[in-house]
């Protein structure tokens, strides 16, 4: 697996926001909702210089949106969401988040054992993890990464 440091700016994500607490398959859900309705927030996302998004974002804080991990990576929030301009507004039935701006260890997501190799790598080197970790999907590649918190700007 191949883990690259990267650093990002603060940057504003528009979603579906839902709760570990609404059980199993809520990730999914969210994402299915999503999707269906992306219309209503395609004019606020952010696009590069070709008119492609920038980002696909599943940003994962903790209870409290103070962007910690979630506790015990069991219990915690998910936005299912687009990159957007910052100031956009979020249109009803949608949440903004703002991400505080983070170096990440950044990992392709290869399988379902992904999440915990890239702990296990960060334990073994001694990096602690600074914050919520994120889901990413570059729009240009199709991957999808995990973006892990080491130092907050």
């Amino acid at each position: 697996m191949k883990i690259e440091t990267c650093r990002k700016e603060s940057f504003t994500v528009i979603g579906k926001e839902g709760s570990t607490a609404e059980g199993e398959g809520f990730i999914r859900r969210l994402w299915n909702e999503a999707n269906t309705h992306f219309a209503e927030v395609a004019a606020l996302a952010k696009k590069d210089g070709n008119g492609q998004l920038v980002g696909v974002w599943g940003a994962m804080p903790d209870l409290s949106r103070s962007f910690r991990p979630w506790e015990s990576f069991e219990k915690g929030l998910y936005l299912a969401g687009v990159e957007c301009e910052d100031g956009a507004e979020a249109p009803e039935g949608w949440t903004k988040w703002v991400v505080p701006g983070c170096e990440y260890l950044r990992a392709e997501r290869e399988n379902e054992d992904s999440f915990s190799q890239v702990l296990r790598y960060m334990e073994d080197n001694g990096i602690p993890l600074a914050g919520a970790a994120h889901d990413f999907t570059d729009p240009q590649t199709g991957k999808d990464y995990m973006c892990f918190p080491i130092r907050r700007l």
